[in-house]
């Protein structure tokens, strides 16, 4: 097993990476990271050797199908895992044993307990951590907290975040999304996007109520998710999500804020910012409308895959490393208080269905300890 020393000395030349997962996401992070400058690709692994074989043939990179034989052999300094969600917590704790820096999919842990005891293990290495929510790094959703970091909007009195697609069409078992005890539904898959992204606007909420999860054409799993947040200031927001929405061709997140001096409505292309009157230390937007779009106020990446995001994100994550920097984005910390303020939302949703009456104050602490206050 590698020691810390050794991963610090490796952090002065290229850093070796390892990907778990060669799914959508994880094909997408081997392109990635196998462009990046101060990365280099070196072992993969994968339970399906159609994809294993030609990536041994073509690129002589090393692959496995044993992922703790990949961590033993393999001379690694980070790894991404980009399996499904029930596997994270058990891969996860295999890489900080070996002292490796961690990227991880999203949702960080289907278990609350689980991913919290995790972000301490990590904290105690001195490891640096990065969960995928990649709205993190839009650049529209960057300025949205810009404008309400500056006080913009004024008093901010609610937002509602909305994510719709197309992901799930027809009954099926077949995939592991599908599946409560491997996926956790749209929940864990969709609407963690648009909680997380709340929590990277405004932190974690102090409460969650009225929540709805319905099923239109899983079995086993929630396809539409609805919830209100509250928060200590009196704020409050709304979730709304839904992967059975044919009525979109692809993903579409977009979050509207209210204020008490304007509106702010940014989704992936463009931020569009309405303020009643403007502050004297504003001196980018104007009093009516303004409008901005994401072409001028990303900064460009060296290689593109599906959005410049899913390369920033990356080289956040290396520059991290590089840098000896715990401050990252969207960290096990963060991601797990994403996890906190789903499980709350299956809570609430769950014990209104049932027991049809008003939740007790102190419902969150059922779900495990560190819930919501």
């Amino acid at each position: 097993m590698q020691t810390q020393t050794q991963t610090n000395e490796r952090c002065m030349t290229k850093l070796r990476f390892a990907v778990a997962g060669l799914g959508k996401m994880g094909l997408s992070h081997f392109a990635i990271v196998n462009t990046h400058p101060n990365a280099e690709l070196v072992a993969v692994c994968d339970t399906a050797n159609y994809i294993l074989r030609p990536i041994a043939r073509y690129t002589g990179i090393a692959t496995y199908t044993d992922y703790e034989a990949m961590l033993e052999t393999e001379i690694l300094d980070a790894i991404i895992i980009a399996t499904p969600s029930s596997l994270h917590a058990n891969m996860v704790e295999l890489a900080l044993k070996h002292n490796l820096h961690i990227f991880c999919e999203k949702p960080f842990c289907l278990d609350v307990s689980e991913g919290q005891r995790l972000v301490n293990e990590a904290k105690q290495r001195n490891l640096v951590t990065q969960v995928g929510y990649h709205h993190r790094f839009i650049a529209t959703f960057e300025e949205a907290r810009t404008v309400v970091a500056a006080g913009l909007l004024g008093k901010v009195s609610h937002a509602r975040v909305e994510c719709y697609g197309p992901v799930v069409l027809k009954k099926t078992s077949k995939t592991w999304r599908t599946r409560k005890s491997d996926g956790g539904g749209c929940l864990y898959d969709y609407a963690s996007h648009g909680i997380d992204l709340l929590n990277f606007l405004f932190g974690r909420p102090a409460d969650v109520t009225g929540s709805f999860l319905g099923r239109i054409y899983s079995q086993d799993v929630d396809d539409e998710v609805y919830s209100t947040l509250v928060y200590d200031d009196g704020k409050t927001a709304y979730v709304s999500a839904n992967w059975s929405d044919d009525s979109h061709r692809k993903m579409s997140t977009q979050v509207s804020i209210w204020g008490d001096n304007g509106k702010l409505v940014a989704g992936r292309q463009e931020l569009s910012l309405y303020l009643r009157s403007k502050l004297d230390s504003n001196q980018k937007y104007g009093t009516g409308w303004s409008k901005m779009f994401t072409t001028s106020l990303s900064t460009p990446v060296w290689f593109y895959l599906r959005g410049e995001e899913y390369s920033q994100q990356v080289d956040h994550f290396v520059t991290c490393i590089l840098n000896r920097s715990m401050q990252n984005r969207s960290d096990f910390q963060s991601a797990c208080a994403t996890d906190i303020v789903s499980a709350n939302i299956r809570i609430d949703a769950t014990s209104r269905r049932h027991r049809h009456e008003p939740i007790s104050p102190h419902f969150a602490n059922s779900a495990g300890p560190g819930l919501l206050r």
